[in-house]
């Protein structure tokens, strides 16, 4: 098809209406997307540096993720610890209720005898037993110790008693007693003949008072530790188990926090040794084991005000990240985004001109109209 052929001033206000047109597509995509630069076409420069901009600010996002979870981390390991000092002070409780307990020996004792002279009683009834003769006793769960009547006089066979560790015995009321020190269960037999039943001291007595239970409690406490500081884990981190935690701060990982894990179960970090049994049977080794208990909870208190550190350095990175993510997405828009205000006068602007445009060539069209009178 041949080319039209317009006149100058008809071709002057069609380029006139095709520029107008192309604004308005421009104006309306800024309007719609509300950006200014949509592509690397309308401002390279700025394009690729707002999406540089843009790029950092999503990895810093994602670091701002790891930051929260590493948060929780530190939290769940302080609770732990929150948890464990409960604990341990009941445990401190526990072994102060010991101590406040007051052992009575369990006790066996032969018939008590009206004649003044014991000794010479005692020594009467004890003639008869055969010198091979001997009496076994035990005293809770201890090993069972023996004493052999041999050519023992009463007093020698009452000291040769005393010899044996946990056990007391004196002549009273011209009558032997036996005790166990500790208030466990004590156990008297005959091994050899019947001396024990010749004494009348034969049998198990449980008449005493100990600190078995305690004991019991307190170790059942350091198991009740060791299970809570294996349980204080976050998403297979646990700081209370020997883990370490690493939190990034920048994309580089350059910039970063490292929390190091303790072990507090009651025979590493803690250092709370078990009770072994009838350990409390005196003061000394229950203060022993309070003062422990002291040096733990310190040890505990100090790993808090060490977490409790750390946390306050990842809250306030959490915090500078947040801001300077603003800012790179602030400083991102600064270059891209569109003045809405600015495009809609635009956009009324072009219009108007789009209208006068199409009015202009119609006055342009009427000089070719007046070739048409001449026929």
């Amino acid at each position: 098809m041949a080319e039209v052929v317009l006149s100058g001033a008809i071709r002057s206000n069609l380029l006139s209406i095709q520029n107008t047109a192309k604004l308005l597509d421009q104006t309306q995509l800024r309007l719609s997307t509300g950006l200014k630069v949509n592509s690397a076409i309308d401002d390279p420069t700025a394009f690729f540096t707002a999406r540089s901009l843009n790029t950092r600010a999503s990895d810093l996002n994602r670091l701002l993720d790891a930051m929260g979870q590493g948060i929780q981390t530190i939290r769940a390991a302080d609770e732990g610890i929150q948890s464990i000092t409960r604990l341990i002070e009941t445990a401190k409780a526990t072994a102060n209720s010991a101590l406040e307990t007051q052992i009575i020996p369990s006790k066996s004792q032969g018939p008590l005898n009206a004649i003044t002279n014991q000794t010479l009683a005692l020594t009467a009834a004890f003639s008869s037993i055969a010198s091979t003769e001997q009496i076994t006793i035990a005293v809770g769960t201890g090993t069972p110790l023996t004493v052999t009547v041999g050519a023992k006089t009463v007093s020698q066979f009452v000291s040769a008693i005393n010899g044996l560790t946990g056990i007391s015995a004196q002549i009273a009321g011209g009558a032997l007693r036996i005790e166990g020190d500790n208030g466990d269960a004590l156990i008297v037999t005959s091994t050899v003949g019947s001396i024990a039943t010749d004494l009348g001291v034969s049998g198990t007595f449980a008449n005493g008072t100990n600190r078995d239970s305690f004991e019991a409690d307190y170790n059942e406490l350091l198991n009740q530790i060791d299970q809570l500081a294996q349980d204080a884990i976050y998403k297979g981190v646990n700081l209370l188990n020997g883990d370490d935690l690493t939190i990034n701060f920048n994309e580089a990982q350059t910039s970063q926090l490292t929390v190091g894990g303790v072990t507090f179960t009651h025979t590493d970090d803690l250092n709370i040794p078990d009770i072994p049994a009838d350990d409390w049977a005196t003061d000394a080794n229950i203060r022993t084991a309070v003062s422990g208990i002291d040096a733990a909870t310190r040890l505990l208190r100090n790993q808090a005000a060490t977490f409790g550190s750390n946390l306050g350095v990842v809250e306030i990175r959490q915090d500078f990240t947040k801001n300077l993510i603003n800012t790179l997405e602030t400083g991102a828009a600064d270059l891209t985004l569109a003045d809405t205000n600015e495009e809609g006068a635009n956009m009324l602007a072009l219009q108007t001109r789009q209208q006068l445009g199409s009015v202009a060539l119609s006055l342009a069209s009427q000089a070719d109209q007046n070739v048409l009178r001449l026929f």
